[in-house]
């Protein structure tokens, strides 16, 4: 087996278990693949990161977003607009403060942040829902929170490779009162454009290039098993999806610090 069928295929299963938490929870699936391609295929910290962008350029998210919208699960196409706006510019500047860092130290600032995000996942309630009428979303705060939600989320991608969803999904829960489907659905939504594209680049001319056939895997298995997660997670209680989140990202944290010894 050559070493590109080598690289597809790994690429391919580590983008099938991302696309599934991807589906399930609302996230990118970075959470999952950049400790995974680090794993396998021995790719360092920065090569896993800018890899697992350049595979989210494609819409690989389309499956789960049909699969929310039928089984009922809305959201704002204005609010999302606003998100991706705000992310563009976040995320170039991630991506080039992220590139000046020594790989190990991004490793383990990669790992601080997951049990970070895996505890305040954990400790987080849920907001309190009110009868919202026909519009099942609160857009008062479109511009004023929508902005600085969506560069928070862009910096957060482009210094991790996470997708920005780990910053998402609780903000818009908190501050436009979604549900966690609801949320879940808008960062899917994000991931439809190729907002990634900014990073993408910086990455890749910092890095030298980065994996391609890794990377087609990854986005093949990515759009096969986000469709999956979200069949799962739209007959899954919000507070239950939360919960395994925690422990997933608990989980992926452990590995990365593994890696370094």
């Amino acid at each position: 087996m050559t070493a590109d069928s080598v690289h597809l295929l790994a690429g391919l299963g580590t983008g099938l278990c991302g696309g599934f938490l991807a589906g399930l929870f609302g996230v990118g699936g970075g959470i999952v693949m950049v400790p995974l391609l680090g794993l396998i295929l021995k790719l360092d910290q920065h090569r896993a990161q800018g890899a697992t962008l350049a595979a989210m350029l494609l819409p690989t998210g389309l499956p789960a977003v049909l699969q929310y919208r039928r089984r009922g699960i809305a959201s704002s196409v204005p609010l999302v607009g606003v998100l991706i706006l705000a992310f563009l510019f976040g995320i170039y500047g991630g991506a080039t403060v992220a590139n000046q860092i020594p790989s190990t130290l991004m490793r383990w600032g990669y790992a601080a942040f997951l049990v970070f995000i895996a505890v305040h996942t954990f400790l987080r309630q849920e907001p309190v829902l009110v009868d919202r009428g026909t519009d099942p979303i609160d857009l008062s705060g479109l511009w004023t929170w929508g902005l600085p939600i969506g560069f928070l989320a862009g910096l957060v991608s482009g210094l991790t490779g996470l997708g920005g969803a780990v910053v998402v999904v609780p903000l818009l829960a908190s501050r436009f009162r979604m549900t966690q489907h609801e949320a879940q659905m808008a960062s899917l939504m994000m991931m439809l454009p190729p907002i990634g594209l900014p990073g993408v680049y910086v990455y890749a001319r910092a890095q030298g290039g980065l994996p391609w056939w890794v990377i087609l895997g990854v986005a093949v298995g990515f759009a096969i098993g986000a469709l999956g997660g979200a069949r799962v997670a739209t007959r899954t209680r919000g507070a239950k999806l939360k919960q395994i989140y925690a422990g997933v990202v608990l989980l992926m944290a452990l590995l990365v610090a593994l890696r370094g010894h």
